[in-house]
């Protein structure tokens, strides 16, 4: 299989195609082969138009909804920004382009250790991967220019707008399916946080951040 010319048709027939107009998430799409950071088992499958399964109920995102969702996120150079539940890394490897640093976040130890093998395989030093609950964030890191979501939530912790710096921005798509919102939250200099509905967007969700079921009496 040619992936280079796979590469090039992904960029101009799914990204470009859905108002994806920034020179360096185009770039960024163009330079990171996704392949490598699939199974060897599902690497034919790198440029469908569609999310990729891994198990457990994790994908990589579908490159459209990626490139849109980070192009809301408007990723500076002097950026550092948190990847919550980077799984293989391949999302964390396209916002090194884009950014300063990315702090590659994942639950999944099997999942950690590949995103781990593939960056440093790869020679992305400026992505660090840390294993931690996705729930909790990682503070340690703290505070953060940009935190980006790997796909969607039912419910936002707090502690997530605790780890954002004051000017920060947060992208995340909030809610199910084709109901889903592409959300993007902005905390000013005194640390007050205002929310703005970008675009519908229909993610696959991670699980950790479903809302419990509930008894209602």
């Amino acid at each position: 299989m040619d992936f280079e010319a796979a590469r090039i048709r992904m960029v101009d027939n799914q990204i470009r195609t859905t108002d994806v107009t920034s020179h360096q998430i185009l770039r960024a799409f163009l330079e990171v082969k996704r392949e490598e950071f699939l199974p060897a088992s599902r690497r034919s499958l790198a440029y469908i138009d569609d999310d990729v399964p891994l198990g457990d109920g994790r994908y990589v995102m579908e490159p459209s909804p990626l490139a849109k969702l980070l192009q809301l996120a408007a990723i500076d150079r002097d950026d550092v920004v948190l990847d919550v539940g980077c799984n293989t890394g391949y999302s964390s490897a396209i916002i090194s382009h884009l950014a300063s640093s990315v702090v590659a976040l994942e639950e999944n130890p099997e999942l950690a250790a590949a995103a781990t093998d593939n960056l440093a395989r790869l020679d992305y030093v400026t992505c660090a991967v840390v294993e931690n609950a996705l729930v909790e964030g990682c503070p340690a890191e703290a505070p953060y220019d940009v935190i980006f979501f790997e796909g969607s939530v039912e419910t936002l912790p707090d502690t997530y707008f605790a780890q954002l710096k004051n000017g920060g921005r947060m992208v995340v798509v909030r809610g199910v399916g084709n109901s889903a919102d592409a959300m993007l939250y902005v905390k000013d200099a005194e640390g007050v946080v205002s929310e703005r509905f970008a675009f519908n967007c229909a993610v696959k969700p991670l699980p950790s951040f479903r809302r419990k079921l509930e008894f209602v009496f």
